[in-house]
């Protein structure tokens, strides 16, 4: 069988994504063979096709840290013919061939059943929308809820952050959402956030305070460095910060001040290493009462054969929300 695939390829000149036809051999080893019906753009995606990026091991590789389609065989009876499923995370797009070709072939083990979300809406949450589930999750487990007080989000035009925003509201928290792009406040308000500010903290030049005025109850961060620092300061008694990211730089400025006066939990958030019974239960979670209610506003759709076009943007820092990409069909 021969299929049309995206394939970073290293040389002297740089990284490209190449459009090539493939055979079922170049795959490698699993147990469940998807046919892929969409996948997404990803930071770690943009780093694929990045010189020095630091995530692919070998070249070449079909990058895609998300991918979502239908069971075309499996030699795990877990799965079957025609089910509609979600990979992401582990190995995918990193060492092992991931989302950007028609088919896909992974162990049963990193595959999940999709439950009341479809192949596209999957995609559209894809890793980031994972991630900020697995961020919300972590602050319910620590107690919050919408009487304790408000919640932050930090880049909040992100994947992560802009789902992140969708699911708080929909569980009825005060949002905070913060944000360089000043002409993001109506969509941000539009996802549920009831104030809209700047990046933290406000003088960036300022010397950080141990703590500050508690502002928020929790936070959902993916910026890091000074911005956390600060969140962490001004985060109310018995809190919760959870960051993924470390946009704003992987330093932490900061002191035990946070944690061993007001008692505040930070809380590292990982999503490619989950166990994938935990990863499951979230995702039937995610299809159910974490459902986002915006998914439409927060995804663009490009089809696959752009898709160094939408990595570079990644890149640049002009990228905002979730864009999936559509594959079947789409070559």
């Amino acid at each position: 069988m021969e299929f049309w695939a995206m394939v970073a390829q290293e040389s002297d000149s740089g990284i490209a994504l190449e459009r090539r036809l493939v055979n079922e051999d170049f795959l490698g080893p699993g147990d469940v063979t998807i046919k892929v019906h969409y996948s997404s753009a990803n930071f770690k995606d943009g780093l694929a096709i990045t010189p020095g990026g630091g995530v692919v091991r070998k070249y070449p590789i079909i990058p895609g840290i998300d991918l979502t389609g239908e069971v075309v065989s499996s030699e795990d009876d877990s799965f079957a013919p025609g089910d509609l499923v979600v990979a992401h995370g582990y190995d995918i797009g990193v060492s092992h061939h991931g989302g950007f070709a028609e088919y896909a072939r992974v162990p049963a083990d990193w595959v999940v059943r999709l439950d009341g979300l479809s192949p596209r809406d999957a995609a559209a949450l894809g890793t980031a929308g994972f991630t900020a589930a697995l961020s919300v999750q972590g602050l319910l487990d620590r107690e919050l809820t919408p009487e304790t007080g408000a919640v932050l989000v930090t880049g909040a035009t992100g994947g992560v952050g802009s789902v992140a925003i969708d699911i708080l509201s929909g569980l009825g928290f005060e949002v905070i959402a913060s944000t360089g792009k000043t002409d993001a406040a109506d969509l941000l308000a539009e996802l549920g956030a009831n104030e809209v500010i700047g990046r933290l903290p406000e003088d960036p030049d300022a010397k950080p305070r141990p703590l500050a005025k508690a502002r928020w109850a929790g936070a959902v961060d993916s910026v890091g460095g000074k911005s956390l620092a600060y969140i962490l300061s001004a985060t109310g008694y018995g809190g919760a910060v959870a960051v993924s990211g470390l946009t704003g730089g992987a330093g932490l400025p900061t002191t035990v001040m946070p944690f061993i006066l007001r008692g505040v939990d930070l809380l590292g958030i990982d999503s490619a290493y989950v166990p994938i019974e935990k990863r499951r239960a979230l995702w039937t979670r995610l299809g159910n009462e974490l459902r986002p209610r915006h998914l439409s506003t927060i995804e663009h759709f490009a089809p696959i054969i752009e898709a160094e076009r939408v990595l570079r943007s990644i890149q640049g820092g002009t990228h905002s929300g979730r864009t999936v990409f559509g594959v079947a069909g789409e070559f």
